[in-house]
């Protein structure tokens, strides 16, 4: 029977864990942490007072980014809050985007309910990935604003009594704030999905000669993405602690 192309929307059962579905886009989502955990260990353990040159590089790189952050927020405390959760946002889906373009990832099989499925695949072409990367920044950029101006006068935002006006622009923000769960999850779903797909055809069509580039411009990809998943979140941070007027 001859093969064709194998593109799934949904990610792959793998097995199961204390009777917990194990796919192969959390089993990558767990390499990708085991790898940052082990890099930050490691970089950890080799701090010196008298730093090398990579230490160096690396403390000035955070000094800039934290600089950027005080810029951005006009705010050196909530500056130094949010540093570590953006780093991470970006590391993780920067991790996780690259090891998806790896030798042998989707070509590694191993069998689960009487069929061949990948071990691993890319994380972020699982739209449940994606999905709860936003939830959990669309509860940090509630939290973090209602923390900033307060409870109740960050919910004036969305809740206007004052004029009729006034209430249904807070309505109209309320729901800009839950359309970024989709605007989050599917912006990064899509983009990677379709790099994913586009390699799988070139493969198929022209095995030796165009996937190269292809890769090489889905590195760059998977870079853009998580730095534009990490620099929106920084901007919506800014505009939820923002006074509301």
């Amino acid at each position: 029977m001859e093969e064709g192309i194998h593109i799934s929307l949904k990610a792959e059962h793998v097995t199961e864990l204390f009777g917990f579905p194990i796919t192969n886009t959390l089993l990558m989502s767990w390499l990708a942490m085991a790898i940052l955990i082990t890099i930050a260990f490691f970089a950890g353990r080799t701090l010196s007072k008298l730093p090398g040159r990579f230490q160096i590089f690396f403390e000035w790189l955070i000094g800039a980014l934290l600089t950027y952050l005080v810029e951005t927020l006009e705010n050196k405390r909530l500056a130094r809050t949010l540093l570590p959760f953006i780093l991470t946002l970006f590391l993780f889906i920067l991790a996780g985007n690259w090891l998806g373009l790896l030798p042998g990832v989707g070509s590694i099989l191993v069998h689960s309910e009487g069929h061949a499925v990948s071990l691993f695949h890319p994380m972020a072409t699982d739209l449940n990935v994606t999905l709860a990367l936003s939830i959990i920044v669309f509860v940090a950029i509630e939290v973090l604003g209602a923390r900033a101006v307060g409870v109740f006068t960050y919910a004036s935002k969305f809740f206007n009594f004052h004029s009729l006006v006034g209430f249904f622009v807070g309505i109209i923000e309320l729901l800009s704030e839950f359309a970024r769960l989709v605007s989050f999850s599917f912006r990064l779903f899509g983009n990677m999905f379709a790099g994913k797909t586009l390699i799988l055809v070139a493969m198929f069509f022209v095995p030796l000669l165009l996937p190269v580039p292809l890769m090489l411009y889905e590195v760059l990809v998977g870079f853009v993405q998580a730095a534009i998943f990490a620099m929106l979140t920084l901007f919506f941070v800014k505009i939820a602690v923002a006074q509301p007027h």
